[in-house]
Order: structure tokens, then C-alpha cells, then sequence
């Protein structure tokens, strides 16, 4: 079964990324695209713009955020792409900007996609 993993853009590129997918909707603050060491940029997959907007990174939203997001999700064409990606990877990693470790898109992408690709 392929391992999908998550990591801010801001940390060091390693071996053991595997294939790196940018998930951010919008280009990360202080990387230069050349040194972003990222395989594809599927902004795409990322919230919606009125989504990002509400959830602002809001650990109260947090709840609320990953049902509506979970919701779009299901209706993405580039969730199911992403799938694709995953499952011809032994290892990927989706790469955030995000602050906050543990309240991000990654980590509802992460939970939704490794559900679908079993």
C-alpha cells in the first residue's frame, strides 16, 4: 500500500519524500519555484478560495472546516487525480505552508486520500 505523508514546503527536500505534491491553492510565501524541489503543484485539490477564507486557520473552525472540506473533496476531479499520483508512488508526500501542523488541508487531504486508495 503506498504511505502518503505530509511536510511544510519550509522543511529540508529528503530522499524519503518520495514524490512531493504541492497541495496549497496559492504559491508559498519565500520559495523560489526553482528551489521548491516539488514534483507537481495541484493547487486544484487545495480548499476552495471561500473555504480558505472562512476556515482562516481558526483551530474552532476546525471541526467545520474538515467535514466541508471532506465535501469538496468528494467532488473534485483533482482529488481523483491525486489518487492516481498516489497510487503509482511507492511514497508521496503533500506539501503545505500552513503554521499549524495539526490544523491544515494536508491533514484532511492525507485522511481522504489514503481512505480511497486502500
Amino acid at each position: 500500500m503506498p504511505v502518503v505523508q505530509i511536510k511544510r514546503i519550509y522543511e529540508p527536500e529528503e530522499d524519503a519524500d518520495g514524490f512531493r505534491v504541492l497541495v496549497d491553492r496559492l504559491w508559498p510565501r519565500g520559495i523560489k519555484k526553482e528551489n521548491a524541489h516539488i514534483d507537481i503543484w495541484l493547487k486544484e485539490v487545495a480548499p476552495s478560495t471561500a473555504l480558505r477564507k472562512w476556515f482562516n486557520h481558526d483551530p474552532e473552525k476546525w471541526e467545520d472546516f474538515q467535514k466541508k472540506y471532506t465535501a469538496e473533496l468528494k467532488e473534485s476531479e483533482a482529488a481523483k487525480e491525486l489518487a492516481g499520483i498516489v497510487k503509482k508512488h511507492r511514497k508521496t508526500t503533500f506539501l503545505y505552508s500552513a503554521h499549524d501542523a495539526l490544523h491544515n488541508q494536508a491533514q484532511v487531504l492525507q485522511h481522504y486520500i489514503t481512505g480511497i486508495v486502500k
